[in-house]
């Protein structure tokens, strides 16, 4: 039974959103986006929502529109996909890391111990869509002795006067913390609509913008749209509506190139309209499933997918092993790969990437990184799983278990 990892949802209504763009005769950014951006509103309940075309260059753009530079601080967890380093070393600044807890989430004591004058931006992750402890990280910015060692060098370092929280949500919209949607929790939150996620534009991202006063949101889209389209006035849409002197345009500031284009956020826009109908409830179906099954097995740590302040997003199914080594999950994995299951890992801390460790970052400095990293097999879990295949993964897992040990 030859099961994948993670296919895209796709079903008549995508492709029919999709076609419909075609035959608009307009594919770039332009209605369907602005759709889009009005839907991911909705979905968590912040007005200001900017597509763009990855989380990735969302991310630089935030931090670039917060100024960070050579010598800032931007702390991080060591347990993250690359990305989330890789764009504060786009603008020059330093990825503080520091560990994280037995539930994948960043630390927020190892977050307050790594806070220095230099830091301007602090970076939780949301891995497999369980979100952070926020209330402790909003909390700690606000403190009077950490705002004391904020020392802003922007204008808008100045206009917010503390640490901005910016949340890696690339795995969890859909989620909730405190009876509060994921999209909601910080200053800015991004999530990714890559072709893994629970959705998809093929690749993309979305920011959402939700910051304190004296901040005018709606102003702090417009800007940031700029951005997004080289620092020009105008988009192509705009000026391709004719008329007098629609064409004239200025660049006003060195922007980025980071649109979102229609043909993509059709694919989005439809699987929005479906997500807490059909996508995120057949999510959680898979998830109870493989609960079922592992909560029976002594050698299976289950992740936590709700709790008494969070409900995932069951962005990923990441199951550990006890008492096993990295080894041993590896050839776990060889097995599990011969039944033709197709699973993976979330993820390899970045300190045991070759980038990272010439940048002189040590695993050793993360024990709880690499513990949870060595026994982790991320399952498939998606809408279009059978009950069938389900009980067929469960079963290759445990074989696999019973192989190695």
């Amino acid at each position: 039974m030859k099961i994948s990892f993670a296919p895209p949802f796709i079903d008549e209504d995508i492709i029919a959103e999709v076609v419909n763009t075609l035959k608009s005769g307009w594919i770039t950014t332009g209605p369907k986006v602005k759709a889009l951006e009005e839907e991911v509103a909705k979905l968590t309940g912040v007005p200001h929502v900017l597509c763009v075309n990855s989380w990735t260059s969302g991310a630089i753009l935030i931090l670039k529109w917060f100024g960070i530079k050579e010598g800032d601080e931007v702390i991080i967890p060591a347990y993250t996909y690359s990305a989330t380093a890789l764009a504060v070393l786009h603008c020059g600044g330093t990825p503080v890391m520091v560990d994280v807890k037995d539930d994948f989430t960043v630390d927020p004591e190892k977050i307050r111990q790594a806070i220095t004058e230099k830091t301007k931006v602090i970076m939780p992750v949301d891995i497999a869509g369980l979100p952070c402890d926020y209330d402790s990280i909003n909390q700690m910015v606000n403190l009077p002795e950490i705002k004391s060692l904020f020392h802003a060098h922007s204008e808008n370092q100045k206009k917010l006067g503390r640490i901005l929280i910016l949340s890696d949500a690339a795995h969890s919209v859909g989620a909730f913390y405190n009876n509060k949607p994921a999209g909601s929790l910080t200053d800015i939150t991004i999530f990714s609509f890559h072709a893994v996620k629970n959705i998809t534009t093929a690749e993309g991202g979305a920011i959402c913008i939700n910051l304190p006063k004296p901040f005018n949101n709606e102003e702090e889209y417009k800007t940031m749209r700029l951005w997004t389209l080289n620092g020009q006035t105008k988009d192509a849409f705009t000026k391709s509506q004719g008329g007098g002197s629609s064409w004239k345009y200025d660049i006003i500031f060195q922007g980025l190139k980071i649109n979102m284009p229609d043909i993509c956020a059709a694919l989005g826009l439809a699987q929005i309209r479906k997500y807490n109908t059909a996508i995120l409830p057949e999510r959680k179906r898979v998830a109870e499933q493989y609960h079922e099954f592992f909560s029976k097995r002594e050698w299976a740590q289950l992740p936590i997918t709700k709790d008494d302040t969070r409900t995932s997003s069951y962005h990923l199914y990441a199951l550990r092993i006890n008492n096993i080594t990295e080894e041993q999950r590896d050839a776990m994995m060889i097995s599990i790969a011969e039944d033709e299951v197709a699973v993976n890992v979330h993820f390899i801390p970045m300190p045991l990437l070759t980038l990272f460790k010439d940048l002189g970052y040590r695993i050793d400095d993360y024990p709880n990184a690499y513990h949870n990293y060595s026994r982790e097999i991320s399952l498939p879990i998606y809408p279009q799983l059978t009950a069938e295949q389900i009980d067929f993964i469960c079963k290759s897992v445990e074989k696999a278990y019973k192989k190695i040990i």
